[in-house]
């Protein structure tokens, strides 16, 4: 089993607050293609952002992590029983799961470990679902500034694991029944100061900052904000949002 790497416990608050959502259609739809909607397994929770997602459609949540600290920003649900765990070996019991969500953590796992915990934990025609996002848009003025910032000034401090996610996942394996599904839009309506704070929690800035001792979006911002306008204009930010679906047999 690979090593747990941690690259967002340094900032967990900023990453709980400034971290977009996945779309609340999204999670409706997979209650509806559940066997049941008894108990849902959110792996790699990180704060909870999915896990929430989650409860408004699944009687009980489990949500795990490895970061305790991330752990510990999670906002309370009485549906949601938050674990310090990895997500390959978990305490959930044999055959009790109907849906196994991961959002925005796959890259992370040790994947042939993960899946043989999936199959262990899923009753019979159970889900495992995938998602995540890339890169962002707002117009042309402001996604060249944050380009400038994401792929000039940071390029060489993102992981590795990165590149997975910008490609959609599409080289990691997934030995699962495929699931055809339908597209979602993820988007979030955000000020300069949110869309700054967004950019503050990637951890390719937070290693910069330690790298360096320079804050890199305190670097971008002027550029930014000339892009953006009035800085208290709400604008939409707009996320590629992919997702693989399979039945677990």
């Amino acid at each position: 089993m690979s090593i747990f790497k941690d690259h967002f416990s340094g900032h967990a608050a900023l990453y709980r607050d400034a971290r977009p959502l996945p779309p609340d259609d999204w999670f409706a739809w997979l209650a509806g293609q559940a066997p049941d909607c008894a108990l849902a397994w959110d792996a790699g929770c990180g704060n909870g952002q999915a896990s929430r997602g989650l409860a408004a459609h699944f009687e009980r949540v489990v949500a795990t992590d490895p970061s305790a600290t991330q752990v510990a920003q999670a906002t309370a649900h009485p549906a949601i029983d938050y674990r310090v765990e990895p997500a390959e070996h978990s305490s959930l019991a044999t055959g009790s799961v109907s849906l196994v969500s991961v959002s925005q953590a796959l890259h992370w796992f040790d994947l042939d470990a993960f899946h043989a915990e999936v199959r262990r934990v899923a009753r019979p025609g159970a889900l495992l679902a995938v998602c995540g996002y890339g890169n962002c848009s707002v117009d042309r003025a402001v996604d060249a500034a944050e380009r400038a910032l994401y792929a000039d000034t940071l390029g060489g401090d993102w992981p590795p694991e990165r590149a997975l996610v910008d490609s959609g996942y599409r080289e990691l394996p997934f030995p699962f029944e495929p699931v055809d599904t339908p597209s979602f839009g993820m988007r979030a309506d955000w000020n300069l100061a949110q869309f700054l704070a967004y950019l503050g929690s990637w951890s390719a800035t937070q290693r910069y900052l330690g790298r360096t001792g320079v804050d890199p979006v305190a670097a971008a911002a002027p550029a930014l904000a000339q892009a953006w306008g009035d800085p208290d204009r709400l604008r939409t930010v707009r996320w590629p949002f992919f997702t693989r679906v399979g039945r677990i047999v």
